[in-house]
């Protein structure tokens, strides 16, 4: 079974993909939703408004982020939903998970990557 992957919504679809699903809360800037290109929106498996404002995508904050964002993910009714959605369609096909952040390192979709990951094995 393939872990799931990670990549940024405005990068070009790709053969490999998968199912892509959208994970994050707010619909990305500048993106069409009739040329999107996305098979799911999951909202639910996004970090809260109130988490996603206070890291405002600052470095130095994503350790803190990262433990807050993984409690929300194992403490939440609608995110544990969302998640065991993510890994039944990982156990079926390859699926990548889509996000506008432009940091390609410090972002939710990473956690989530490597969270789902682990549930995996």
């Amino acid at each position: 079974m393939p872990s799931p992957q990670s990549k940024r919504i405005y990068e070009p679809p790709d053969v490999f993909d998968g199912k892509r699903v959208l994970v994050d809360r707010l619909w990305p800037r500048g993106l069409r939703k009739d040329s999107a290109q996305i098979d799911v929106w999951l909202k639910e498996v996004a970090p809260s408004p109130d988490l996603r404002k206070w890291f405002g995508h600052e470095p130095e904050r994503f350790d803190m982020f990262q433990n807050l964002y993984i409690e929300e993910l194992n403490s939440g009714t609608k995110q544990q939903s969302a998640v065991a959605q993510l890994i039944n369609w990982c156990l079926a096909e390859q699926v990548t998970l889509l996000y506008a952040a432009k940091d390609e390192t410090h972002n939710h979709a990473k956690i989530l990557r490597d969270f789902v990951d682990a549930r995996l094995k």
